[in-house]
C-alpha cells in the first residue's frame, strides 16, 4: 500500500457505517453540536503550543471541504485537468479565523456542509466511479465524498480527545 493509499485509508476508516452519505449529515450535525456548545472565548483554545485553535480547526474543515467539493465537481463532470494540492498549514495561517466570531465560522461551516450534501446527493450514481487526478494522485468521486466524511470524523475525535478535555 502506497503512502497516499495509507493517507486515504486512515480517513475512510473513521466512517462508522457503510452509508457514507448519511454519515455526511451525521458528522455535520455532530460538529455543529460541539461548536454550538462553546463560547467565543473557548473557541480560541488550542491544546498545545503551535496547534490550531478550535476556530482555526473549524475553518480548516470548511476550507478542506470546499477543496474536496471542487474536486468532486470537476471529476464528476469529466474534467481531465490535474488539480493542485494544498498546504493545510498555509491555509490555516492565512485564514484569520481567530479574528472572526464563532457564530460566523459556524454559519459558514453549515453552508459549506449543506452545499456538499446537495452536490453529492444530486450526482448520478454512474459518476461516483469517475476518476481524476489531484495533487498527483488519482481519486474517484466517491472516495473524495467519503474523505469529506472521514476527515470530519477524524477531527471530531481530536476535538473530543485533545480540546474538550482541556476546556474543563
Amino acid at each position: 500500500m502506497s503512502d497516499f493509499q495509507k493517507y486515504v485509508q486512515r480517513y475512510l476508516d473513521q466512517i462508522p457505517s457503510e452509508d457514507w452519505i448519511q454519515e455526511l449529515k451525521i458528522s455535520g450535525d455532530k460538529t455543529i453540536e460541539v461548536y454550538t456548545g462553546l463560547t467565543d472565548g473557548q473557541s480560541l483554545f488550542a491544546y498545545a503550543e503551535g496547534k490550531w485553535t478550535l476556530k482555526e480547526l473549524l475553518l480548516h474543515l470548511s476550507d478542506t471541504e470546499r477543496i474536496f467539493q471542487y474536486r468532486i465537481l470537476a471529476f464528476a463532470r469529466g474534467d481531465k485537468a490535474q488539480l493542485p494540492g494544498f498546504d493545510e498549514e498555509e491555509y490555516a495561517a492565512a485564514s484569520f479565523a481567530n479574528h472572526r466570531s464563532l457564530e460566523s465560522l459556524l454559519k459558514e461551516y453549515k453552508l459549506v456542509r449543506k452545499s456538499s450534501q446537495i452536490l453529492i446527493e444530486t450526482l448520478q450514481p454512474s459518476v461516483l466511479k469517475n476518476i481524476g487526478t489531484a495533487n498527483g494522485n488519482q481519486l474517484a468521486v466517491e472516495t473524495i465524498g467519503k474523505l469529506i466524511v472521514g476527515h470530519n470524523y477524524h477531527h471530531l475525535t481530536i476535538i473530543k480527545e485533545r480540546y474538550l478535555l482541556g476546556l474543563k
